[in-house]
Order: structure tokens, then sequence, then C-alpha cells
């Protein structure tokens, strides 16, 4: 399991493949590997562009029938939609890093599904902790899966559930009593797009609008990308159906105990985002400013492990009074390493992706800001990097408490083998990265800084308390 996507989903009175494209490009950082859109057009309106994936439900199936068609592709946004000659006034697009299922284009989205009683595209952000039970389940009642993904999963449970109710939004009710873990979906129906986030509201899901269109979308950064006003975040257990007359209808599913993931606001939500009320750019800011209260240090400089670790840094450099400079370069052109495929990759990708500014770091005492240790690999790289480079001294300050326990919600992070924390101390990830010093921003710090009580976070991976116990994760279909 590995994850972090986005989503997007937009209804208008125009074209909307610009505004899809666009929402997903300012929306890349979420996921690297495959990128998808689908739209309702007319079957002659389609285009035949190089690339073109046209109709395609997870069976395998193709043909020219259905109203909802789909382009999508192995690659980074503006790589996959090179050629693209799709149009529609309804779509909905993905972007993704690979969640539970592989890394290839039989498990890229959205997906587009046949049955009886229609079709609709389905996209997913999430990670399902009841797949293999609900895989199991649906097997035995006779569903045939082509994917190894439970973006498939919710899609023919959908589907099973429509097949006994009347209505579309009736199904999707059923379907959410059965789904445990985290999701925030877009669905393509019937030239309507619908809206979906999980119960306690561990993903983010957000509306907006402008006077001909209305988006749903993982982050607001992807509304200023497309000129849409921001009008609310989507609630917890909440579906929102957006169609004809562009009137949003508001249904609501089950409700549970809020769990906001702590990660969305330390790293994985660009800065310039808003997630359920609380600015990203302030909340890593503050974690700075409580980090250099918590652990100051003498230096000459803070700099940041980029770009997620600059906002902190900033903060840091702004409470301390120590000047914050540039003192590695990042190449722009490459991902997040944390969320390449696997470590091979990871480590050989933190050289090209970084490189230290000799003239700013040498002979100087710094402070190094990033936003999490996980596996400390990485971190590790950078600071023997910055030693070759002529830094005197290398102080490491984290923004988030140390990892210690799986994630099972969506983060890529399931053993813990993996994590630095898990067995060791401060002081033997210090020896063990070779930094100088080594400090965390404390819980409470981490807490205070993001503004939610504890009770309306999810902090699984640095307490172990998971707020999906064992006993819900138990069937009733």
């Amino acid at each position: 399991m590995k994850e972090e996507c986005a989503v997007i989903g937009v209804c208008s009175n125009k074209d909307v493949i610009d505004q899809l494209y666009c929402g997903l490009y300012s929306m890349q950082h979420r996921g690297q590997e495959s990128a998808g859109i689908a739209v309702c057009t007319d079957p002659a309106s389609r285009g035949e562009s190089a690339g073109y994936t046209g109709h395609i439900d997870p069976t395998g199936n193709t043909g020219n029938t259905s109203s909802v068609s789909v382009h999508k592709g192995m690659g980074l946004v503006s790589e996959v939609f090179r050629n693209l000659e799709l149009k529609g006034d309804v779509g909905i697009g993905h972007v993704r890093y690979s969640t539970t299922g592989e890394s290839g284009i039989g498990n890229s989205q959205p997906m587009v599904i046949n049955y009886a009683k229609g079709s609709f595209a389905i996209a997913h952000n999430g990670n399902l902790v009841n797949s293999i039970d609900l895989r199991s389940a649906l097997k035995m009642r006779g569903c045939v899966f082509s994917t190894t993904t439970d973006t498939e999963i919710i899609a023919k449970l959908i589907v099973q559930e429509h097949m006994k109710t009347d209505t579309f939004t009736d199904a999707i009710k059923s379907a959410m009593n059965s789904l445990e873990g985290s999701y925030s979906l877009v669905i393509l129906y019937e030239n309507k797009i619908i809206g979906i986030r999980d119960p306690r509201g561990f993903r983010p899901l957000v509306l907006g609008r402008s006077n001909e269109s209305y988006v749903l979308a993982s982050e607001t950064c992807a509304l200023d990308a497309i000129d849409m006003a921001f009008v609310r975040d989507i609630k917890p257990s909440e579906i929102i159906i957006i169609g004809d007359g562009l009137k949003p209808e508001s249904h609501t599913g089950r409700k549970e105990k809020i769990a906001h993931c702590m990660f969305e606001y330390v790293y994985f939500a660009r800065p310039d985002s808003v997630i359920d009320g609380k600015a990203v750019y302030e909340i890593r800011k503050n974690l700075g400013r409580i980090l250099s209260r918590e652990a100051p240090v003498d230096a000459d400089m803070v700099i940041a492990v980029p770009d997620s670790g600059i906002t902190t840094a900033i903060g840091y450099a702004n409470a301390s009074k120590i000047p914050y400079g540039e003192g590695l370069m990042k190449n722009r052109y490459f991902g997040r390493t944390f969320i390449l495929p696997n470590q091979e990759e990871r480590e050989r990708g933190v050289r090209i992706k970084l490189n230290p500014i000799r003239s700013e770091i040498e002979g100087k005492r710094l402070i190094l800001v990033d936003d999490s240790i996980v596996r400390g690999t990485t971190i590790k790289r950078i600071i023997r990097i910055l030693r070759e480079f002529g830094a005197s001294e290398i102080n490491v300050r984290i923004s988030c408490p140390p990892v210690r326990f799986p994630c099972f919600y969506g983060i890529n992070m399931q053993t813990c083998e993996e994590f630095a924390a898990a067995k060791k101390t401060v002081e033997e990830i210090r020896e063990k990265i070779n930094a100088d010093s080594l400090a965390y921003t404390s819980l409470e710090g981490l807490i205070k800084a993001i503004g939610f009580t504890e009770e309306k976070m999810c902090l699984a991976c640095l307490t172990g308390d998971y707020p999906i116990k064992d006993k819900q994760m138990k069937l009733e279909l």
C-alpha cells in the first residue's frame, strides 16, 4: 500500500477539459505515477488522439456505446494529456500514487463501470482497511475483478447496492455503510458529478464555483489554478451531487468520529492550500516557531529540505532571529522522493533532486529543517552531501514528532520496520543520520500548531491510537 492521490470533478455550462487539466496539474504533488480524465460526451464528438484510450471499464471491454469517455496513462499530467482531444461539460480527473494495488495502467483512474442500470466513472483518494474482506465477499456474490485497487471494490459495491435500490444516491449511502478507511471520491454519473468524503474526514475534499461552473477537488490550490472561488469543505460523511442547473444537492451518510490526517498539514498538501478551515502555510510557519522555542540551537543559518521543509524553516528563522538561506537547490523537474515507488529510486533521486550551494553553506553551522523522518535514509544522504560541500555543523530540526507506527489510511508507511524511530531513541537516530544534534516538535506542539483538538485528528502513526478499531472492520454485508 502506497498513497497520496488527488481527485477533481467539474460540472459546467462549457467545456471542462482545460479546468480538469489545470486542476490536476496544480495537484501533481499528490501523485506522479499516472493521470486520467473522464468526461460525458456524445459518441460523435470523441477525439481519437495519440494515446487516447477510448471507453474503458475494469473488465477490459471497449466500445462507443457509453456516454462516458476516458483518457489516461502512466506519467505526469503534462505527458499523459499532451495530445488530449476530449470534450465535455461534465468530467472528473485523477492523479495517482499507487494505493492498494500495483502501479500500472490497469490500475490507473478514473475507472469506468458498465452495468445493467447504466455506467459511471469513479476516482478515489484514500485507502480502505477492509478491502480484502470486501473483495472476498463481492467475489462470493459473483463479482469479477480485473484490477487490484480498492477503487474497483468501491465501484462494484455501489453497483451491487444500486441493483437493490431505486436511486444511485441510496446505493452510495448503502455502500458507505460497508466501507472502512479513508476515501474522498468523485463520480461521474448521468451528466452529474458526485463528491463523497469518508465519515472521519481523513482525506480532504473542497467545493468551489464560478458563475458557470462548480468544482470538487482534493485541495484549494486547484480552485485557485482554475480561477474558482472557494465555497466550503465537503463535510465528513457528506455526499454532494451537482448536475442540471448547477445547484448542489447534499446528502449525509453514516456518522463517525472525526479524524483529520495530520500529515496533510505537515507534508502532503501544498502550502497555499486551506484544508478544513486551516491555512497550511500558517500551520507550517507555526510549527517552525514552536520548534524554535522547544529546541533552540546556536547556528549561522537556517536552511530547509525543499520544498516541504521551507515554510517551517521560515517560521523557525523568524522566531529564532537566525537568518534563513537557501542551502539546497532543488531540481524543479524532479518529483517527490518520498513518493517514489521503491527505496532504491528514492536514494538515487536525492542527489539528482537536491544540490548544495557551496558559497552559502561552506564553513557554516546549519540548522536543517524538514517535515519528518520516516526511514531516515534520505536525510542521512542530505547531511552527507552538506558535509561534503563544507558545512561545519548540521543541526536537524523536524516539524513532526517521531513516526513510530504503521499507517493504514493511505500513506506509504505500513510496517514498523520501516521507521527509524520504531526501535531507536532520538540520540540513536541522530547517530544513524550523522547529525550534530536532532530534535522533533513535541506532540503537544504539533496539535497546537494545527489548531484542532487532539480528538479531531488522526495521530495514529505517532501514538499508535487508531481511529478505526478492529470491531468496526467486521463486515455486515
